[in-house]
């Protein structure tokens, strides 16, 4: 953490002990504060000196001094991690942060508690249920408070504020959750969930935050169609072997109570739906309308009264009306929600990250299969460069796109993930301090740890899932890579600071989620324009800190609108469809 402007003094606070004094008699007392005239040296070095009680209370005080001194500096140990080292007891922990630290400074509330609002209208679920989707109960927020959590500007101690402007959050301009449905969306809604007729089967691939995406658009789907959601089948990943079921991840109960009032979500095909021959589909275009779904399934799907869909990513278009764009945040923040074993470790990990002050998360993406799809090499030796190659040769279809271009063209034109290197020098350059404690979510790095010596030389205090948790909380989860996935995607949604090394699907989805939250920082590196910098040997380091925080001024996490240009993801951009300001805020106006 960055020292204070001002350089202040930390003050060292003691409470005096009463224990040591009450166990003094009074004439003890009386003798040590109020010394009686000189005695004779004759009686001093008689053989009676043993029968003063002036000795006797001068013995009490020496043998009790030790202890005294002891109790006077042995912190309360139920203040474990106070983030105020003048707090000496759990009353005054609590009256200091009912004082100094509000939940608002906290970044721990929601923006209807800001306003003093109780409800926000969001169909059958309310803004402030997003902490508890994410594992952010009341309950939890006071804990974590108590448990050296800061604010975002920085920490307090003593009373004198240690600022640092790398921690500062930035201006979410009032934006707040507003899912308010059209009086259209309701009357529909009425008879869409009367109807026992339509019933639609989707099949998920990818990993998890690729299968949450395909999941939000097939309830989307659903709802165009009129159709009754079967609960979604998540296809074995080929790469990670997860054989994870959809109430593996994902609070089930809670997706069809969130969903209750939109499409009607059922564990299974009724008796009579069984034995028909469903129509299917695996090969829907890209970005399709609404119209193009109706007018493609509806007439079949009416007649078959069953709808198989596979490869629903990105086949749904990004621009859609109003109350659909709605529906797709109320499913991506609201009703997709992991099982409680995975918030309750996800935020357990989160607050051991938190109890010694504010900490960035970091999205590695760095495994061999990353660099193999992006065509990318990640810097390290020829050695490692042939193992991609290799594989490259071997299996064509995974490199994603633009397969003409050299591995130094992809680079310059920011579609290779950041390396270690680039990392460190990006977060030294943005004003993070050495002493900064970085969570990375991701999966084993081509190298090893060895690949990532470059960052944690620079910033030592590195963590991740396995240096954080346990063996016997971790075995739950073992060769479950979507509950893996799940538990960095918690702890790096609850940080201060995030930033992935590479463009993806957990990124989009943090960040999407970290702007409904209230903007939360969020850094996304610029890097096709910053990467000839990081070449140029001979730029002077106070020069290229510059020209990196001019780069990223207006990339830290800001509100953007969603439809400022065409194609984006309202999950991703969640203004201005699902995020609205208060008409009484004066930069509503602005």
């Amino acid at each position: 953490m960055a020292k204070s402007k001002n350089n202040a003094k930390k003050v060292s606070c003691i409470s005096v002990p009463s224990q040591k004094i009450n166990s003094l008699s009074s004439s003890s007392l009386h003798y040590l504060f109020f010394s009686p005239k000189k005695p004779s040296a004759n009686r001093f070095f008689g053989l009676k000196w043993y029968r003063s009680s002036r000795f006797w209370g001068l013995a009490l005080f020496l043998c009790g001094f030790p202890g005294m001194l002891k109790l006077w500096y042995t912190p309360d140990p139920s203040v474990p991690f106070s983030p105020d080292p003048c707090v000496t007891s759990q009353s005054q922990l609590q009256e200091s942060f009912s004082n100094r630290h509000t939940r608002q400074q906290l970044g721990l509330v929601s923006n209807d508690e800001r306003n003093g609002k109780n409800d926000q209208e969001v169909g059958s679920v309310n803004a402030r249920e997003l902490k508890f989707e994410v594992g952010f109960g009341s309950n939890e927020v006071k804990n974590e408070s108590l448990k050296g959590a800061v604010d975002f500007q920085g920490r307090i101690s003593c009373g004198v504020e240690e600022d640092s402007e790398f921690w500062k959050q930035p201006d979410g301009l009032g934006f707040k959750p507003c899912l308010k449905f059209s009086g259209e969306y309701s009357k529909e809604s009425e008879l869409i969930l009367e109807d026992r007729r339509k019933y639609l089967l989707v099949v998920v691939s990818g990993g998890m935050n690729q299968q949450r995406n395909q999941i939000v658009d097939a309830v989307v789907i659903a709802r165009i169609l009129g159709a009754a959601l079967v609960v979604p089948i998540l296809q074995v990943n080929v790469i990670w072997g997860d054989e994870s079921e959809f109430s593996d991840i994902f609070d089930l109960e809670n997706f069809k109570r969130v969903l209750a009032n939109d499409v009607r979500i059922v564990s299974s095909l009724p008796s009579n739906h069984v034995t028909r021959r469903p129509v299917v589909e695996s090969r829907t275009p890209l970005h399709v309308s609404p119209h193009w779904i109706r007018a493609r399934y509806l007439k079949r799907l009416n007649r078959e009264g069953v709808l198989l869909l596979r490869g629903l990513d990105s086949r749904l278009s990004k621009d859609l009306p109003s109350d659909l764009q709605k529906l797709r945040c109320k499913v991506a923040f609201h009703a997709l929600r992991f099982v409680p074993p995975v918030v309750e470790l996800g935020n357990k990990l989160a607050e051991r990250m938190q109890r010694k002050g504010p900490y960035i998360a970091l999205h590695l993406r760095m495994e061999l299969d990353v660099w193999v799809r992006t065509g990318c090499h990640p810097g390290l030796n020829h050695e490692y460069d042939e193992i991609i190659n290799q594989e490259r040769r071997q299996r064509p279809e995974l490199l994603t796109a633009k397969s003409n271009m050299t591995c130094h063209e992809r680079k310059l034109a920011g579609l290779c993930p950041l390396s270690p290197l680039e990392v460190a020098r990006l977060l030294k350059a943005l004003g993070a301090p050495k002493s900064a404690r970085i969570y990375w979510a991701g999966g084993q790095p081509l190298g090893g740890k060895e690949a990532l010596l470059p960052l944690t030389r620079e910033f030592p205090h590195f963590y991740n899932k396995e240096d954080l948790a346990s063996a016997g909380e971790l075995k739950p989860f073992a060769n479950k890579a979507s509950l893996m996935a799940a538990i960095d995607y918690l702890v790096s949604e609850k940080s201060d600071v995030f930033m992935p090394s590479h463009g993806g699907n957990m990124g989009h989805a943090i960040q999407g989620h970290r702007a409904y939250a209230g903007h939360k920082k969020y850094i996304t590196p610029n890097k096709r324009h910053m990467l000839r910098y990081f070449l140029n040997s001979s730029l002077p380091e106070a020069e290229f800190n510059g020209v990196m925080k001019e780069l990223h001024r207006d990339s830290l996490g800001q509100p953007e609108l969603r439809t400022s240009k065409a194609g984006r993801d309202v999950t991703k951009y969640p203004v201005p469809e699902c995020m609205c300001r208060d008409e009484h805020d004066d930069r509503s106006h602005e």
